[in-house]
């Protein structure tokens, strides 16, 4: 069966595939249609925190699917307060909301700030991003998200969003006005190539929030999930948020989303927010599964064990190949940069060697296996990325 051509005539065209149609997966490991075997670093774009059809996994999503898959949020159901309860234990934060997805966690947290505003700070509505972040693909988001290629293609764009530079706490001072009620961001930018701020930027963002009496909101819709090494982001720079958004790894490739919320911040009345898929008891069974193994088994502390040794190897590179230049990272979010434009190219070569990397700039790879990656298998990955850039 010829999938791409398939695609070419039935499909929007809104991705820009690699050429490799996935069949099946175990672990860190995935197949395609013809058998071959491949060693996935992209993790479903940092999604797949057990890896592949992880038992634990598969038994909850199978256990619930033959008891109750969807009722609406009109009743009371086991598994959403289940995963809501192992969220909030193990964060700083007070209460939760599920959505289906990213974009969904993080238009809500706007909502949520919003309805602060207008009930706390004099009908204020403006929130605050920063330069090369990335809040998702909604109109609102787009414009949210501070990156001009996005946003010229669906001009105008909603009003209510400030864009200032990133890692500059004195931009977001400049750019808050009476109107602003929020200031959200990302703890590290995982699609601007893995960008880590100074390490009190946070804090001073905290504080300055904290003196105009406005939200602060994190964005860790690619970080949380013990993909940093901690269990949140959040916990590495000694901030905490007012309002957080997860996804991505949540659900372990099971949509879900969430918005989590200090009881300060949780402006919500009955009715001001909604969804009818949201927090559904599939996938709240999925994300309580996925949840509850990452904390009984310490992954976060795994995940900085592995994420160091993957950043030895990366550095081990850059010393022998003098088109490679900076690793950057925490935890398993990590990204290689080089000299040239070649991140399209190496991406196809690591392919063919049987090794799934992620183009995230033209000049830089992102590699996000799956959290429960070995050393071996890290290592088994840099050997075909050596092999790679000895061919070039």
């Amino acid at each position: 069966m010829n999938w791409p051509e398939i695609e070419e005539r039935l499909y929007l065209r809104t991705f820009r595939r690699v050429p490799v149609t996935l069949v099946r997966g175990e672990g860190v490991r995935v197949w395609d249609d013809h058998g071959k075997e491949y060693i996935d670093c992209v993790g479903g774009w940092a999604v797949n925190t057990l890896g592949h059809c992880h038992p634990v996994l598969v038994e909850a999503i199978e256990r619930q699917a033959r008891t109750l898959i969807h009722t609406s949020n009109q009743f009371y159901t086991v598994p959403q307060l289940e995963l809501a309860r192992v969220l909030i234990e193990n964060s700083c934060l007070d209460r939760v909301f599920f959505a289906n997805s990213g974009v969904e966690a993080t238009e809500g947290a706007v909502k949520l700030a919003r309805r602060y505003g207008k009930l706390h700070l004099g009908g204020a509505y403006e929130v605050i991003t920063v330069g090369h972040s990335f809040h998702g693909r909604t109109i609102a988001m787009t414009a949210a998200t501070a990156q001009s290629k996005y946003q010229e293609l669906y001009a105008p764009l909603p009003v209510g969003f400030t864009n200032v530079e990133w890692n500059d706490v004195e931009a977001i001072k400049a750019g808050t006005t009476s109107l602003t009620c929020a200031v959200m961001l990302e703890p590290i930018q995982g699609e601007a190539g893995v960008r880590i701020p100074d390490e009190d930027y946070l804090r001073k963002v905290r504080d300055w929030c904290d003196e105009k009496g406005i939200l602060f909101i994190l964005d860790e819709i690619q970080t949380g999930v013990a993909r940093t090494g901690t269990l949140f982001a959040y916990e590495q720079f000694g901030v905490k948020p007012d309002i957080m958004t997860l996804a991505k790894g949540l659900g372990s490739g099971v949509p879900i989303g969430a918005i989590l919320a200090t009881e300060k911040a949780s402006a919500f009345q009955p009715g001001d927010h909604g969804g009818t898929f949201g927090g559904n008891p599939l996938a709240c069974a999925a994300g309580h599964a996925v949840m509850t193994y990452v904390v009984q088994h310490d992954l976060a502390s795994s995940v900085k064990r592995a994420g160091e040794h993957f950043m030895q190897q990366l550095d081990g590179i850059i010393a022998d190949f003098d088109v490679a230049v900076e690793a950057r990272g925490r935890g398993l979010l990590i990204a290689l940069d080089f000299k040239e434009d070649i991140a399209d190219e190496l991406t196809l070569r690591c392919l063919n060697g049987g090794l799934l990397v992620n183009r995230v700039r033209p000049n830089t790879l992102r590699f996000m296996p799956p959290l429960i990656i070995s050393n071996g298998e890290i290592d088994e990955a840099i050997r075909i990325l050596r092999t790679v850039l000895s061919s070039l």
